[in-house]
């Protein structure tokens, strides 16, 4: 499988989520509710999610890094793979005024129902911009805080991402990232699933291989904040105790 050929799978694949034609699934959407019910299995509470726009829920993502992150006012947060924005507002909320929340996200759609939902919600202290995570267009030492939800496992060249993260972030910043990691083997044949890249299960990579690509980058002091076993409707049984979602933070 060639690394383009995923990622313009993974692009159509969330181009029909944008349009309103498949769930977080892959699935033919039947009820709008269920984006709600997702984002709060993936850890967002109700009160998070009435309080930014509703455009900006999807029902994407394996955790909620905000609520780990240690969001200060003031600070200049980046968030990968922003989406419709759902983790961006979350994150303006605690920088504040004085703050700034950057998304960057590889889908034009998403990116421009984004800033849809920053002009409909009266953000003033949010920016969105069309950009790969493998090549941020982000300056260098300019970000205190990087933020990911279930993003970084969607790229063949994780290296890459980590490496660039690492970038621009500002010396003593912190990244906090959820993600998928795999706990055991997954056949081949899912690996090499495109529908599997895009649900964020074929490129999870197991949990030293992770780290050793965290830490390779640069970063220190990696930890796990958080870990439980990921399972999601009529999940391959190959794959179940198999996957595992993870809050992970490191230090620049």
């Amino acid at each position: 499988m060639e690394d383009k050929n995923i990622k313009e799978f993974v692009k159509d694949r969330y181009s029909k989520i944008v349009s309103n034609k498949e769930d977080s699934c892959g699935c033919e959407r039947t009820d709008e509710d269920s984006m709600i019910n997702q984002a709060r299995a993936a850890g967002y509470t109700l009160e998070e999610i009435k309080s930014i726009p509703s455009g900006a829920v999807f029902g994407l993502g394996c955790g909620n890094p905000t609520a780990l992150a240690e969001i200060n006012p003031g600070e200049t947060i980046l968030d990968l793979g922003s989406g419709g924005g759902i983790d961006v507002f979350l994150a303006a909320h605690k920088v504040g005024e004085d703050g700034k929340v950057i998304g960057v996200d590889m889908t034009i759609e998403m990116v421009e129902t984004a800033v849809k939902n920053a002009r409909e919600g009266g953000y003033e202290n949010v920016e969105f911009k069309h950009g790969e995570i493998e090549n941020l267009p982000v300056d260098d030492d300019s970000v205190d805080v990087i933020i990911s939800n279930c993003v970084i496992n969607l790229t063949p060249d994780k290296s890459k991402a980590y490496e660039e993260a690492f970038r621009v972030l500002k010396p003593g910043g912190r990244i906090l990232v959820s993600d998928l990691i795999t706990d055991g083997n997954i056949p081949e044949e899912i690996r090499k699933s495109f529908q599997a890249w895009s649900n964020c299960i074929a490129g999870a990579l197991e949990k030293h291989e992770y780290f050793d690509t965290i830490k390779k980058a640069g970063f220190r002091d990696v930890e796990i904040k958080s870990e439980k076993v990921f399972t999601e409707p009529d999940m391959d049984e190959r794959l179940i105790g198999k996957i595992v979602s993870v809050q992970i933070k490191a230090l620049k």
